[in-house]
């Protein structure tokens, strides 16, 4: 999802997105572990979009 995006999301929205990426990086390391993730790059963009939610949401408490 690109910045612009998330920038025009309210503060509830920024955080029920994020808790749905932390869970779909449980589940993706949870499949890595057991030797079922066949896409290991999807780890990563989870990770940065996690990253982006949070700069977000502290760009939005200033």
């Amino acid at each position: 999802m690109k910045p612009k995006d998330l920038r025009n999301m309210s503060i509830e929205d920024l955080k029920s997105k994020k808790g749905e990426l932390v869970q779909e990086l449980f589940n993706l390391k949870f499949q890595l572990h057991t030797g079922r993730l066949e896409n290991t790059a999807k780890l990563k963009t989870i990770r940065q979009g996690i990253a982006q939610v949070n700069t977000i949401l502290t760009e939005n408490r200033a």
